[in-house]
């Protein structure tokens, strides 16, 4: 899978020497554009060395240690760069001296310290909210063109799942002084099945193949690293049907993630008990729906194409390319082989030894898609509990955990 695009994405440099206020300014862009990228420094000498990234919009201190914010807009300026950088410098003096100083140079905005938060958010959302962002046209419809064949073409290119958790929440909380803290940003991204099959691929591509493939988040990210994450994973709210907003297919979404979870739970609870890798099994359970839920964001499409979605083509389309969305996915993305075996074992069992961990996500899958209302005795049968030797109580009390 390629590496997402962020060639459109906006690129700001914040030169400010107090951390905390780096941080809130952080959190500021990001709320305002998700996928902005933020080069961030505290002197003067930092704030020049970035200039060569060419940012988008420069966001600086006049009080800087070494060259200080004038002396850096003054050298922005030089470069008469068309269109015209856009340049916000802050600085503690409000006398009109200073203000005078600065006027020639034609900064965007002179801020003054204490900022006020609310106007400059709304003077960066002026500047970045529309920038770089190309209209994304929903898919045409060609002539002729059946539900089938649609999803039938649309199975080799499909862009995956959509998103099911908040992903400019998660990063708003995982946000430090220093930075991205991976492990709070793992913790708060695991849930999604999009996110986490597009960082596993990212990791695992080309481009980052050093040592062993990965197979669970923290892997990914940690491979990765802060930023790379962090720009791959904003840039997926972009796309086209990132979120569905048609309400029947939503409920389709929320009943497959819902799925996805209970089978990942009970994954590293009984991985946690047979003593194998408990993130690897919770890995594959939150994967084994991805191609349900990719499906279904296909379907979107379709809709917003112009197609008609009867009674019952939904639950149809699902039972007939659901599987092998997936499989497309998997294979496309180049999720490892062990991991994919692993995902497999959910659905059936071939010939030969079983291992604890195959055991596991059968037996988990099995526990997740249990009715609130029916017993525990058929599942006490199948081929995974009998050989795990768990019968109905201890059935019941993994049930209960």
């Amino acid at each position: 899978m390629a590496d997402t695009d962020t060639t459109t994405a906006p690129r700001v440099l914040i030169a400010e020497p107090d951390p905390r206020l780096r941080e809130l300014l952080t959190r500021l862009l990001l709320s305002v554009r998700a996928d902005v990228l933020i080069d961030a420094c505290e002197n003067g000498s930092q704030a020049m060395a970035q200039l060569v990234h060419h940012p988008d919009l420069v966001i600086a201190a006049r009080e800087l240690a070494g060259l200080d914010g004038l002396d850096l807009l003054r050298s922005v300026r030089r470069e008469a760069r068309k269109p015209v950088l856009p340049f916000i410098l802050m600085s503690d003096r409000s006398d009109s001296a200073a203000v005078r100083e600065a006027l020639p140079l034609a900064p965007t905005a002179y801020l003054t310290k204490p900022l006020n938060m609310q106007a400059l958010q709304q003077r960066v959302q002026d500047l970045l909210q529309g920038f770089g962002q190309e209209d994304d046209p929903p898919p045409v419809m060609m002539p002729g063109m059946t539900l089938e064949r649609f999803l039938e073409a649309r199975r080799i290119d499909t862009e995956g799942a959509p998103l099911m958790a908040d992903v400019q929440t998660a990063v708003m909380r995982s946000l430090n002084p220093r930075g991205l803290n991976l492990r709070l940003f793992e913790a708060e991204i695991r849930i999604d099945p999009q996110v986490t099959a597009v960082l596993l691929a990212a990791a695992n591509s080309a481009a980052q193949h050093r040592e062993g493939k990965v197979q669970t988040l923290l892997q990914a990210l940690a491979k990765l690293g802060a930023v790379q994450s962090l720009n791959l994973v904003m840039g997926l709210a972009l796309k086209r049907s990132a979120k569905l907003k048609d309400a029947e297919l939503a409920e389709y979404a929320e009943y497959y993630w819902g799925l996805s979870l209970h089978t990942a739970e009970y994954a590293r609870t009984l991985a946690r008990m047979l003593e194998v890798d408990q993130e690897r099994c919770y890995c594959a359970g939150l994967l084994h729906c991805l191609g349900d839920l990719a499906l279904l964001r296909c379907l979107q499409d379709w809709k917003l194409a112009g197609g008609k979605l009867e009674e019952g083509d939904t639950a149809k389309a699902l039972k007939a390319f659901g599987a092998s969305y997936g499989s497309e996915l998997r294979r496309r993305w180049r999720l490892p082989l062990e991991l994919r075996d692993l995902i497999a074992s959910i659905y059936g069992f071939g010939g030969g030894v079983y291992a604890r961990d195959d055991l596991a996500m059968n037996l988990a899958a099995q526990l997740a898609r249990l009715k609130s209302d029916e017993g525990l005795e058929e599942i006490a049968k199948s081929k995974s509990a009998r050989l795990l030797k768990m019968g109905v109580p201890e059935l019941s009390r993994l049930r209960r955990a």
